[in-house]
């Protein structure tokens, strides 16, 4: 599967497609908008949150605190220490704001990566014991995180941006006074002397602009530079165009190494500057500032201050995960990629859908994991998710393609056109999902929206083969599984895997253990009418299964009180692949069916995060 689960999903069944049909009434019809819903208690929506999504509550709190501490601290320190105390003669409060600002940007810049870093969160997830259970599953929010990370990084930007703009504007009008204020006298020293170095208005001349120190200066520069990428990255990241034009997105998020080879090189220039320790020894700022404003060096104990840049200090912040992200993308992609693999079968599927079949030396996996792949003779730099359609046990590895996009769509035609040899693929990983807790559930509800199934097919597969080889130690009492498609098309590809689950099932008298519901929402009064002819056949007319297709979207209020009834006192996984409309309204349900006795029905819901 193509990481980039979406169906749009809506509520609401539109009645007016319906044929009037004899036999139509016996057609399985999903959810409308207009039926009544059980509205739980708030008590019960906030214990089950509590429980779902305590931990992650407590992360998100100790994060925002430590950016609320940072800031603070950062800002008391520029406001109220002499060192600084001649820079807030000229620039006021905006110096503190500037540098709390800076504080922060450093702080969120050294995280940003982490969340990102694949292997390391595979490693924890699979090796960590205190990553299980409720702290493993935190672990699945590492995109979330990392937008959230990225939106105060913007944050901290604009309000560094506007704080130094306000810098520059009162070093360039103390520096053009010619009051005799002490701000226009501090901004005149040492420009024509030999300490030309103990300056403190980067403006030396009243001449200069603030658009030349923008552009003439380090910081000015790197500013200039570091702004534009991140804007670049930001936009670029936007769902929309990340989902219809990736390769905007993938080729402008790499811009995070000027960012970050930017951020290194700010702060060299030393701009912001504070009293040497030395000249605070020979004059007191809070003594000498009277005295040093009139001109009175000969005052034995209030010599004219010197001034010595801010040592920079981003470096310090962002090389740690710098380094280890660059190791994960460059070293350890750079040997997976040498190593041969080998394409043993493709299948193209209905609706543009390319299975490939391959096989890796030393490749293991676990279920609904996913690799990266890539393809030289279309791109050579671009690396693109896909989810993991094989089951472990299986001697093979595969995936499923859908064209969504302009790499998939040439990577779909080249292995149409050309037959042997095959175009060479490259691969990454495997790396760990939420989908690999699926077994920790007495019951689990799968819900896949179109190409979103693809996690749920290599969970599927692994237990028909758990169920082959009489695995005591499966967990799992109870699957249902709910694919939601537009098209009829969709369902080919994986009839033949749910058949032989059917199948299987029943020859082992286990034919409650899956339960799936198969919907279909593109449907019109043709479909529906050929359906309603045949629905007294033995298998669906649709799907050749013998479960049959449902018309429109599941009826999730109905579905998750009977799975509470079912199951009184289980654990109930609910995993999803599939657009957000539709995560809100399962986690929702999840919390509004969840019972507030812990020992009683819990629902957790689990998305899948690209």
């Amino acid at each position: 599967m193509y990481k980039d689960c979406n169906c749009k999903d809506s509520q609401t069944l539109s009645w007016r497609k319906v044929p009037t049909l004899k036999n139509f009434s016996r057609i399985q019809v999903a959810e409308s908008s207009l039926l009544p819903r059980e509205i739980p208690s708030h008590l019960l929506t906030m214990g089950n949150w509590i429980i779902n999504h305590g931990i992650s509550g407590l992360i998100l709190a100790v994060w925002l605190g430590l950016n609320v501490f940072l800031f603070v601290n950062a800002f008391l320190l520029y406001e109220k220490a002499d060192k600084y105390f001649y820079t807030r003669k000229i620039l006021g409060s905006a110096l503190a704001w500037a540098r709390a600002s800076a504080r922060c940007l450093n702080f969120n810049s050294m995280l940003i990566l982490i969340p990102v870093c694949r292997n390391l969160l595979s490693f924890l997830r699979g090796t960590c014991s205190f990553c299980r259970s409720t702290l493993r599953k935190q672990l699945d929010h590492n995109l979330t995180f990392h937008k959230l990370v990225a939106y105060m990084i913007c944050l901290h930007t604009a309000i560094h941006i506007i704080a130094h703009l306000f810098n520059f504007e009162r070093y360039s009008n103390s520096r053009k006074a010619t009051d005799g204020s002490l701000a226009s006298v501090l901004s005149s020293l040492y420009n024509d002397k030999k300490e030309e170095n103990y300056w403190l208005n980067p403006f030396h001349s009243p001449d200069m602009t603030v658009e030349y120190v923008t552009f003439t200066t380090i910081a000015g520069l790197t500013g200039v530079i570091i702004t534009i990428a991140l804007v670049l990255m930001v936009t670029s990241a936007m769902e929309f165009i990340r989902r219809s034009y990736f390769e905007v997105f993938w080729y402008t998020h790499h811009l995070f190494v000027i960012y970050f080879i930017g951020l290194g090189l700010h702060g060299i220039g030393g701009i912001v500057r504070g009293q040497t320790q030395e000249s605070m020894h020979e004059s007191d700022p809070h003594k000498c500032e009277e005295s040093f404003q009139t001109w009175k060096d000969h005052h034995p104990s209030c010599k004219n201050p010197r001034f010595e840049g801010h040592a920079p200090e981003s470096w310090k912040w962002i090389l740690a995960p710098l380094i280890l992200y660059l190791f994960e993308r460059i070293i350890l992609r750079g040997y997976r990629s040498l190593q041969k693999v080998e394409i043993i079968k493709v299948v193209m599927h209905p609706s543009k859908v390319l299975e490939l079949q391959l096989t890796k030396r030393g490749f293991s996996m676990e279920v609904g994991q996913y690799i990266f792949v890539k393809c030289p003779s279309i791109s050579y730099l671009e690396w693109h998710p896909f989810t993991l359609t094989s089951a472990p046990e299986e001697d093979f590895f595969s995936i499923h393609i859908r064209a969504a996009g302009d790499w998939t769509e040439n990577l779909i035609r080249a292995f149409e056109q050309q037959h042997s040899p095959f175009p060479r693929i490259q691969v990454d990983g495997p790396f760990g999902t939420v989908s690999e807790d699926v077994f920790q559930y007495e019951v689990a509800m799968l819900v896949g929206a179109g190409i979103g199934v693809t996690p749920f097919a290599s969970i599927l597969k692994s237990i028909w083969y758990k169920f082959r080889q009489d695995d005591r130690k499966l967990k799992t009492q109870t699957i249902y599984f709910y694919w939601i498609c537009r098209e009829t098309g969709a369902f080919a590809w994986f009839n033949d895997l749910l058949a032989s689950l059917e199948q299987e099932m029943e020859d082992l008298g286990k034919v409650g253990f899956l339960n799936y519901r198969l919907f279909l929402t593109g449907w019109n009064s043709n479909i529906a009418g050929h359906a309603a002819l045949n629905f007294d056949k033995a298998t669906d007319i649709l799907t050749g299964l013998k479960q049959k297709t449902f018309f429109g979207r599941p009826m999730w209020d109905n579905e998750f009180s009977a799975i509470a009834t079912a199951h009184p006192k289980s654990a109930v996984g609910v995993f999803l692949c599939g657009p957000k409309k539709m995560a809100k309204s399962l986690s929702k349900r999840c919390r509004q069916h969840s019972s507030l006795d812990p020992r009683k029905v819990q629902f957790y819901f689990n998305k899948e995060n690209f």
